[in-house]
């Protein structure tokens, strides 16, 4: 699942290779990924300009410019016809399996391609890919992204150490789980989780609200080192995850933890252990990051 250096890389590459173009044309091939109605996404995206983009946690804002040229949908209401006044956003959430890529327009199309944008003169596209399709294309207005991002906590690399230990106070729940809380903390999943816990010597299933101020920190600083290097490498590529020209991320070779089971710690050579917590595998190091007393049990 693309997490934040993965979505990340994606943004970089659409500044790269889609701001300062038109979007010249629209086409949805299945709804579901679109919040709200396909139809009136493509017309209020279509004709716009990408002006830049933006990026909270896992999500990815791309402000698109005033339209141009008259409405190609016939009974182009007058309530469209205002809202193409106002700002617009392009939000896109990768989900689990989202693909968001770059492509001459004559390129075969990949199985699963829901959404093409047109670029300029039509001889490019972007082209959102999505096998499970949990993720989602939107177009909103300033006070919409206002919105969604408000419901995001601070973003994983800027977050400063007062913010982070203030969020850490109180909380019950294991320390896995609190970082992958995007209403806290904005950006990580299960891999860069899993990666920063053990780079910090932190057991997953320690009650966050009990880790102190001094190890609050160490988990901060591998928080912020393990996404930095991975956004470096352009992230992790399992099975779905390409950046914006079709190139799997290099961050693979360098993870330590995630989905090593059994495999011998880089560091104490103890074999990598895994458990479910909330739901979700957790991998770690016994000797490394040693069991708090009185943890939960889990299965």
């Amino acid at each position: 699942m693309p997490e934040l250096p993965e979505v990340e890389t994606v943004l970089r590459g659409l500044k790269a290779h889609a701001v300062g173009r038109r979007i010249s044309a629209v086409e949805v091939s299945h709804p579901q990924v679109i919040v709200g109605s396909p139809d009136e996404f493509a017309e209020l995206v279509r004709g716009r300009e990408i002006l830049c983009g933006t990026r909270k946690g896992k999500a990815i804002a791309l402000e698109l410019g005033p339209r141009s040229g008259p409405s190609r949908q016939r009974g182009h209401s007058r309530r469209m016809e205002h809202a193409d006044n106002g700002s617009r956003y392009l939000l896109v959430r990768l989900g689990m399996t989202g693909q968001f890529t770059v492509n001459p327009s004559a390129a075969p199309l990949e199985p699963h391609t829901h959404v093409r944008l047109a670029l300029d003169d039509g001889r490019e596209e972007l082209r959102y890919r999505d096998p499970r399709r949990f993720g989602r294309l939107r177009c909103c207005t300033t006070e919409e992204l206002d919105t969604v991002f408000g419901g995001l906590g601070p973003d994983a690399p800027s977050i400063s150490r007062p913010q982070f230990l203030a969020a850490l106070r109180g909380r019950r729940g294991p320390i896995k789980s609190w970082l992958m809380n995007q209403q806290l903390l904005a950006g990580l999943g299960n891999i860069y989780a899993d990666e920063a816990l053990f780079a910090a010597g932190i057991h997953p299933l320690t009650p966050a609200g009990s880790i102190s101020d001094a190890a609050a920190g160490s988990l901060l600083r591998a928080v912020k080192q393990v996404l930095r290097r991975a956004v470096e490498l352009q992230g992790t590529s399992f099975r779905d995850y390409i950046d914006i020209e079709g190139r799997p991320g290099n961050f693979l070779p360098r993870l330590r933890v995630y989905q090593r089971t059994g495999e011998p710690c880089r560091r104490c050579r103890e074999p990598i252990q895994r458990l479910v917590i909330g739901g979700r595998s957790s991998h770690f190091c016994p000797h490394c990051q040693p069991r708090p007393r009185g943890a939960a049990r889990v299965g």
